[in-house]
């Protein structure tokens, strides 16, 4: 990413920052910076645009225990815990990204008590969860057909009734397979900006 690239990647995200709570803001604003100042251009396109961290964070409202599939650099991690002071958030992800301790620190520390990182795929980290009922599980990891489906299978059980179950990048031409997931699961649910969000009951007729 050239240097004029990535001001301009810095300058739009930070031109929509202005709507989520001021901690989330503030954070997102430091995280990047210290991106761009770091060259980490990694970071600033992976990481979730501010319309889709605004669209999951009123989702996300009223719901406490948070499960996420795909850590990356961990700014959608903190963004969660720190938009609900009484929310614990658990990311999966195998791979640790270079550079997301530094962002990590960015986050105050009783947030940052809130975030634990699981080195671990989504779908096998599912047999090790001993916490309670999962009110809002956030699939934004491989993308695939196969690992979405293996994904929401695996962490089904450890639903709460009414829990919601967000699969980010819906839509999204350069990743079908998570469109072809929600179809091969018959899922019922809604577009939220870039997601498609699927309410769960336990009484439901969703497989």
């Amino acid at each position: 990413m050239t240097v004029k690239r990535r001001a301009l990647v810095v300058l739009d995200r930070l031109r929509h920052l202005a709507r989520p709570p001021p901690s989330v803001a503030w954070f997102q604003a430091r995280a990047v910076v210290s991106a761009a100042w770091s060259g980490d251009a990694f970071a600033l396109q992976a990481a979730s645009q501010p319309a889709d961290v605004r669209a999951l964070l009123r989702l996300a409202r009223g719901r406490r225990t948070v499960v996420e599939l795909g850590t990356a650099t961990g700014w959608t991690t903190a963004s969660l815990a720190l938009a609900d002071r009484a929310r614990a958030v658990t990311s999966y992800d195998p791979v640790v990204v270079p550079g997301r301790e530094r962002y990590e620190a960015l986050v105050p520390r009783d947030a940052r008590a809130r975030m634990t990182f699981v080195q671990d795929a989504g779908d096998t980290g599912a047999t090790h969860w001993d916490g309670p009922p999962v009110d809002l599980l956030f699939i934004d990891s491989a993308h695939t057909r196969e690992s979405t489906i293996a994904e929401f299978l695996a962490w089904r059980p450890k639903l709460a009734s009414g829990g919601l179950v967000v699969f980010h990048d819906f839509g999204n031409p350069t990743f079908p397979g998570v469109a072809e997931a929600v179809e091969e699961l018959d899922l019922r649910g809604e577009v939220v900006g870039g997601a498609y969000a699927v309410r769960y009951e336990t009484s439901s007729a969703n497989p």
